[in-house]
C-alpha cells in the first residue's frame, strides 16, 4: 500500500463532520429515552431491558457492516460513504417518529430501528479515519471526531430546555400525547441535523480506490469475522478489557442517571410532577456539561496527542471520569454535580471516543480496518448487554437497590478500566498479520 498523503485541517474537518449529526441524534436518545419510557409507563426494573436495543444491534450490525464495507467499492460513492448515507436516512426517520410513540413497545421498537441505523452510519466512520490518514495523523483524526461528537451532544442535551425557556414551547404533553412538546420538536430538529451533517461528509470527502495489490476477500461476511477473531492482534486483546469496563460504566450512567436525579436526588414520586421534570432538566444540564467539556478537551487532544502517548492520556482521563461518576452517589449540590463530577466525565468521554481507536488503528492490517473496528465493538456492546440483564434482575429482587446505586457502580467500573489501561503494551508484530 502506498504512503497516504497528509491531509489539511479542513480536509480532516470535512471527513469528521458527519459525526456531529450522528452524535446529535444519539445525544437526544441518551438524554431522553429513559424518561420517554417512564412517560409511557415503564417500571424501574424494565429500563435496562428496554435499552437492550443499542448493544444488541451493535453486536450484530457493526462487525457485519465493517466486513461488508471492507469489500465495497463504487467509483462515485467509495467504500464507507454508502453506509454513512443509508444509516443516516433510516436514523432520521426513526428520530422523526420516536416522540409520536403512543405505547411503550412502539418506542422500544423505534429504538431498535434507530440504533441499528446509527450503527450502520457510525461503524465505518472509525475505519474511514484509518483509510484516509497516515499513522502520524490518526490521533488527530480521531480527536477531531471527538470534537464534533462533543459539539453535537452539547446542543442536543440543551435543546429541549432551550425550546422551553427561550422559544416558548410547552414542556407539557399535547392532547392524546404522552411525551412533551419540547421532545417532539427536539427530535424533529435532530432528524434534520443528522441527515444534513452526514450528507456534508459524503459530498465533500473522496476515498482512495483499493490498491492494485490489495488481497481479495474470499470469505463471506461471517467467515471474515470468524477469521479475524482468530488472528486478533495482541494490543486489541489488551484494549478489550479497557473497553469492557469502560462501557459497563457508561451504560449504567446513560440508563439510570437522568431518572436517578429525578427520583433519588430530587425526590420525585410521579413522572407528572414538577420535581420530576426539574430532575430531568438538571440531568440534561449535566449531560450538556460533560459533552461541552468533552468538546473542549477533544480540541486540546489535537495538541496533547502530539506530545503524550494515547495510553497515558486515556489512563488519566478514565481516572477523572470514574471518580466523577462514583461521586454522584454522595454529591447533592447541583453546581458541584454539573461542574465538578461531570467535568471529569467529560474528560473521560473525549478520550473514550478517540484514544482507544488511536491505539488500536496502528496495530491493525490496512485491508481489514472495517471488520476489526466492528469486532472491537464487541467489547463495547457485550458489557452493556450484561449490565441490562443483571441490573434488571437485581432491581427486581432487591427493592433497596436504586437507580443511583447503579450509577455509582458505573463509576467503579470506569476506575477498573483505568487500571487495565496500564497493561496496554505496544504490539509491534500486529502489522505482520496476514489478511485472509
Amino acid at each position: 500500500m502506498t504512503d497516504k498523503p497528509r491531509l489539511s485541517f479542513w480536509q480532516i474537518w470535512n471527513m469528521s463532520f458527519g459525526f456531529f449529526g450522528i452524535q446529535f441524534g444519539w445525544g437526544l436518545q441518551m438524554g431522553n429515552m429513559s424518561s420517554i419510557y417512564e412517560y409511557l409507563g415503564a417500571k424501574e426494573n424494565e429500563l435496562p431491558l428496554l435499552w437492550l436495543a443499542a448493544p444488541l444491534t451493535g453486536l450484530i450490525v457493526q462487525p457485519l457492516i465493517g466486513a461488508m464495507s471492507d469489500r465495497t467499492w463504487h467509483p462515485f460513492w467509495g467504500r464507507r460513504r454508502p453506509y454513512f448515507l443509508i444509516g443516516a436516512i433510516f436514523s432520521s426517520l426513526a428520530l422523526l417518529f420516536m416522540p409520536h410513540s403512543g405505547t411503550l413497545w412502539m418506542a422500544a421498537g423505534l429504538l431498535w430501528i434507530l440504533d441499528a441505523a446509527v450503527n450502520v452510519s457510525m461503524e465505518p466512520f472509525r475505519a474511514f479515519v484509518a483509510d484516509l490518514l497516515p499513522e502520524q495523523q490518526r490521533t488527530v483524526g480521531f480527536a477531531m471526531q471527538s470534537v464534533f461528537i462533543g459539539a453535537g451532544a452539547v446542543i442536543a442535551s440543551k435543546l429541549p430546555g432551550f425550546l422551553r425557556d427561550y422559544c416558548g414551547v410547552s414542556a407539557d404533553t399535547g392532547v392524546g400525547q404522552a411525551i412533551p412538546q419540547t421532545v417532539h420538536i427536539a427530535f424533529t430538529v435532530g432528524a434534520i441535523v443528522f441527515l444534513l451533517s452526514v450528507l456534508w461528509t459524503v459530498f465533500t470527502t473522496k476515498e482512495h480506490p483499493p490498491a492494485a495489490d490489495e488481497p481479495k476477500k474470499e470469505k463471506s461476511g461471517v467467515g471474515e469475522i470468524i477469521d479475524a477473531l482468530k488472528h486478533m492482534p495482541g494490543r486489541m486483546k489488551q484494549l478489550a478489557f479497557v473497553q469492557f469496563f469502560t462501557w459497563m460504566g457508561l451504560f449504567c450512567m446513560w440508563i439510570f442517571f437522568s431518572v436517578a436525579v429525578a427520583r433519588n436526588i430530587m425526590g420525585a414520586e410521579d413522572t407528572g410532577s414538577k420535581l420530576y421534570k426539574d430532575g430531568i432538566d438538571l440531568a440534561n444540564n449535566c449531560f450538556a456539561v460533560y459533552n461541552l467539556v468533552a468538546f473542549l478537551f477533544a480540541m486540546a487532544l489535537l495538541w496533547l496527542g502530539r506530545i503524550f502517548s494515547a495510553k497515558w492520556i486515556h489512563f488519566f482521563s478514565l481516572l477523572a471520569g470514574g471518580l466523577g461518576l462514583a461521586a454522584v452517589g454522595v454529591v447533592r449540590d447541583p453546581m458541584i454535580l454539573q461542574w465538578v463530577c461531570f467535568t471529569g466525565i467529560g474528560i473521560a468521554w473525549a478520550s473514550i471516543l478517540s484514544m482507544p481507536y488511536a491505539m488500536l488503528s496502528n496495530a491493525l492490517p490496512e485491508n481489514r480496518m472495517g471488520v476489526y473496528m466492528g469486532i472491537f465493538n464487541f467489547f463495547i456492546v457485550i458489557p452493556q448487554i450484561l449490565v441490562a440483564i443483571v441490573l434488571s434482575r437485581v432491581m427486581e429482587k432487591f427493592e433497596d437497590f436504586s437507580r443511583l446505586n447503579a450509577v455509582v457502580i458505573g463509576g467503579i467500573c470506569m476506575l477498573i478500566a483505568a487500571v487495565f489501561t496500564l497493561a496496554v503494551k505496544n504490539d509491534s508484530s500486529s502489522k505482520s498479520i496476514k489478511a485472509a
